[in-house]
């Protein structure tokens, strides 16, 4: 990284990248390791085979034009000396020159012995080659399922141990991940997956036999994880000051008794159940239950600065933890000076089918007049009535 160590032109780039054939006679060595790992191919029409066709065409480019010196081409890339000196190599029994030869370093070729590909980064074009390798994911195989068409009724046996072996792929990370015995997954700290429903709407468990007025009258019926919850606010003073997420550190669920008692040992963190925002008011309430502390009651939940708000959504709007949607309004006015409004209600329809808006009602009565602007084009071209008729309006 040091600037002495770089190589700002193009002078400094043949001493250290090579893109040619090296003489048998001069370095034999290094003739023998270009011709085993350096050589790209062959492909093109000796090999349409060739894993880098695509569309009949090299997609690395291969082979490439003879250079006599390097140069830097229009978009910043280097173009390497690959002078025609009739120096080749024999490949799959193809005869292949200086343009099929990947650039190498003869230092780094020579010490390691493997394919190494040594290019000349000096943009930030070029840059990205460096980590795309990196950032492809892991090696992945493709599995076929597929019947026997030849008719004969012999049953074949099904190797299990066969298939297994044949569909899984460890790649080389996670093999040497599993021979050191390292943790694959954790188990701690436990966590508590913690329920929650609107006023009247928790769920409750019967079988089909059992009568529906035993079933409601039953004790746990009215003992929710999340009842209990709010119940235990109303006489701990402690416990008011937790969020329903932060309960589980300090308190634990008793099953046997369906209450919630003071923790005394282990740790456990709590995640409540995540919701849809189209469900609406699940998904609000669950927004508040990450902010408020210690409700009592339904009612606490949805109240800001001591007002009690209808709805939870609404309430979620009074702590400012939703969107007002005015950047939605201003792209339909914006979209309004070049578009029709057929597009105007075709892009609010698909704003409301993907759950863009936060308040669809807010932003219909901000653009309504610009979504339906052509109603009295429509309306005079059914009913045919003159133009003049309208006032000019």
């Amino acid at each position: 990284m040091k600037v002495d160590h770089k190589l700002p032109t193009v002078d400094h780039i043949d001493p250290f990248i090579s893109a040619e054939i090296p003489d048998k006679s001069e370095d034999p060595q290094l003739h023998y390791l270009v011709s085993k790992y350096m050589i790209h191919g062959p492909c093109g029409a000796a090999n349409l085979s060739c894993p880098c066709m695509v569309d009949n065409k090299c997609s690395k480019r291969f082979p490439k034009k003879f250079s006599d010196h390097t140069i830097i081409d229009s978009s910043g890339f280097p173009v390497y000396r690959r002078q025609d000196s009739g120096h080749t190599v024999m490949k799959k029994g193809v005869q292949l020159d200086n343009r099929s030869v990947v650039p190498y370093n003869k230092g780094l070729l020579k010490r390691y012995q493997a394919h190494i590909n040594v290019e000349w980064c000096n943009q930030a074009g070029s840059i990205k080659y460096l980590f795309k390798y990196i950032n492809k994911g892991p090696d992945r195989a493709t599995a076929v399922l597929y019947t026997d068409s030849t008719g004969t009724s012999n049953q074949k046996i099904n190797d299990e141990i066969k298939q297994y072996y044949d569909c899984r792929y460890i790649s080389a990370c996670e093999a040497s991940w599993r021979i050191f015995a390292n943790e694959v997954h954790y188990r701690y700290p436990a966590v508590m997956r913690l329920p929650f429903h609107l006023p009247g709407q928790h769920n409750v468990v019967y079988g089909e036999d059992d009568d529906i007025e035993d079933v409601l009258n039953k004790p746990s019926v009215a003992s929710s994880i999340f009842l209990q919850w709010m119940r235990l606010n109303e006489r701990d003073e402690e416990a008011r000051k937790l969020t329903y997420v932060e309960f589980p550190t300090k308190y634990v669920w008793n099953l046997k008794d369906r209450c919630w008692q003071v923790r005394k040992r282990y740790k456990t963190v709590g995640r409540v159940h995540s919701v849809s925002i189209a469900s609406g008011e699940p998904y609000y309430l669950r927004i508040l239950l990450n902010k408020v502390r210690g409700p009592k009651s339904f009612e606490e939940i949805r109240t800001v600065n001591g007002q009690v708000f209808p709805t939870f959504k609404d309430a979620c709007y009074a702590m400012g933890l939703l969107d007002d949607d005015n950047e939605y309004v201003e792209a339909i006015k914006e979209a309004s000076f070049e578009a029709h409004c057929r597009y105007l209600r075709s892009l609010f329809a698909t704003l409301l089918l993907t759950n863009t808006l936060s308040r669809p009602e807010f932003v219909w009565e901000k653009t309504w007049h610009l979504l339906g602007d052509d109603i009295l084009f429509k309306r005079r071209k059914e009913t045919h009535i003159p133009e003049s008729n309208f006032g000019g309006n």
